[in-house]
């Protein structure tokens, strides 16, 4: 079983001579503790190519200390990083090998560097004898096992303790700077013994197409979110809050990236790549969709008055949503195990390693992009004026919801355009997400009717009353007629015609 930290620390260079100062005149210590000397022995492990270094991951089996084990490390922040947990074995645990899934494929991980470190433990307590911080000043010994290069250094790391007021990292770092002693310029012991020890990572991708073109800026686009759906695997993995909606968002913006530049990549080699991603999206989506629709319900239930409430509402609720939420993960995270998922990354790998650039991809950049947005801009006019033209209905919601997902494109378009459109672009952007929200509430609403029907049948059946979800239906009712009523508004807004015309200028 494995189990997570939140580790905030931060470095500093050392030599076997360097002094401490008088910690207790940091703000906040009143005491300083010595703890002894440990012994640690790790062993870290990387992909061939050091991916995971790459990444800033941390892969290591550690003995020695109280925390031997296996160690995984997530950057979260600057000094800042998620440390996995898991029993030292052998091997490594299946709980670990999962999350380094998207990075390491079908592969394995392998020995890269050996650190032998002798740990000089000091606690930094208040006045009520809490820890505050661990200080510790580490001699390292690093082995490269693929290079065979041997370095040594001195350094001082600061741990925060658990619930503790990052500012004493402040307190502590004032009196190091005092007493000469400055912040290290290696964010971690592995980044510093790789380059010490001469382990060489392999060369950085570079995207394809000469800058300035066509290709550069959509070749750019997809790398970014290829490396974010690598990167949003492990989070949904751990059940972070957003993971899946990110990995999802990731996979419609590249789905839409090879519809939207269709005249820069070529739809015979992309076309099969999306219909993958529609899949994930998809296998994700059920996720996604129920946790919306379970946040959706609960604060349209939390606005009713109590003497509006009537029966077991909330219970009923309460069960339905776990059911659906255990139901909705297993069927997202069997898709990431799947075979599928992992060629789809290799497709996608592939894709940027030789891209299938058509004759626009040589095109200036603001040019191709510029006429790629009008046209998913033109695209999203005609949905929605055929949705409007319909008579309201069932009809009409359906033609509503494919102008959302046709908003949703020409934002994503105008968006992959910013860098090389600038501000026109991005004013065009906010313009079509305003209509992609409006919309986006009336299928929600829609959708949100559909369970409320599905919940008072089942609340009828078992002898309760009804009564609190039909008024919730009507109020969803209510919530998409008022879309419906602000959508010309709001899409006459995204419509004018400087905000396509100032795409060139």
């Amino acid at each position: 079983m494995a189990d997570t930290k939140r580790e905030i620390e931060r470095k500093y260079e050392a030599t076997p001579r360097t002094g401490l100062p008088d910690l207790t005149r940091a703000a906040g210590v009143a005491s300083v503790t010595d703890e002894g000397v440990t012994e640690l022995d790790a062993v870290y492990y990387d992909t061939p190519g050091l991916r995971l270094a790459a990444d800033a991951l941390t892969l290591r089996r550690r003995t020695g200390g109280e925390d031997a084990g296996w160690h995984l490390k997530f950057p979260v922040a600057s000094g800042i990083r998620d440390e996995i947990r898991a029993p030292l074995s052998d091997t490594l645990p299946r709980s670990l090998a999962g999350l380094l899934r998207s990075r390491v494929r079908d592969g394995e991980v392998v020995p890269v560097v050996r650190l032998r470190s002798s740990r000089d433990v000091r606690h930094l307590r208040d006045g009520d004898g809490t820890l505050l911080a661990e200080l510790s000043v580490d001699t390292v010994h690093a082995e490269g096992l693929t290079s065979g290069g041997e370095a040594a250094w001195t350094e001082i790391e600061v741990e925060l303790a658990d619930d503790t007021d990052p500012a004493i990292l402040d307190a502590v770092e004032k009196r190091l700077r005092k007493a000469g002693i400055r912040p290290s310029d290696s964010p971690s012991k592995l980044s510093r013994a790789l380059a010490e020890t001469g382990v060489e990572p392999a060369a950085a991708p570079v995207t394809p197409g000469t800058p300035g073109t066509a290709a550069a800026a959509v070749l750019g686009y997809v790398r970014e979110h290829v490396e974010a759906i690598v990167a949003h695997d492990p989070a949904v993995r751990r059940d972070l809050p957003d993971a899946v909606h990110q990995l999802r968002v990731s996979c419609r913006r590249l789905r839409s990236a090879f519809k939207t530049y269709r005249r820069v990549l070529d739809r015979e080699v992309t076309d099969p790549v999306g219909e993958e991603l529609k899949w994930l999206a998809g296998e994700l989506g059920v996720a996604r969709d129920q946790e919306v629709l379970d946040e959706r319900l609960r604060a349209r239930l939390t606005d009713l008055p109590r003497t509006l409430v009537l029966g077991p509402v909330k219970a009923r609720l309460r069960r339905r949503d776990a059911a659906h939420g255990r139901s909705a993960r297993r069927q997202a995270l069997a898709a990431l195990d799947s075979a599928r998922y992992l060629a789809l990354l290799d497709r996608l790998d592939a894709l940027l390693a030789d891209p299938p650039l058509r004759k626009d991809a040589a095109l200036d950049a603001r040019e191709a992009l510029a006429r790629a947005v009008r046209k998913d801009h033109d695209r999203l006019a005609g949905r929605i004026h055929h949705a409007l033209s319909l008579a309201p209905g069932d009809e009409r919601d359906l033609a509503l919801h494919e102008a959302r997902k046709a908003a949703k494109r020409a934002r994503y378009a105008a968006e992959a355009a910013e860098p090389t459109l600038g501000k026109p672009a991005k004013r065009l952007a906010g313009r079509v997400k305003d209509v992609q929200t409006l919309l986006g509430e009336h299928q929600d609403a829609v959708v949100a009717r559909g369970a409320l029907r599905e919940l008072a049948i089942i609340a009828h059946g078992a002898g309760e009353s009804a009564f609190t979800w039909g008024l919730l239906y009507g109020r969803e009712e209510a919530a998409a007629e008022a879309a419906e009523r602000g959508l010309p508004e709001v899409w006459a807004r995204a419509s004018a015609p400087e905000l396509t015309a100032s795409l060139t200028r």
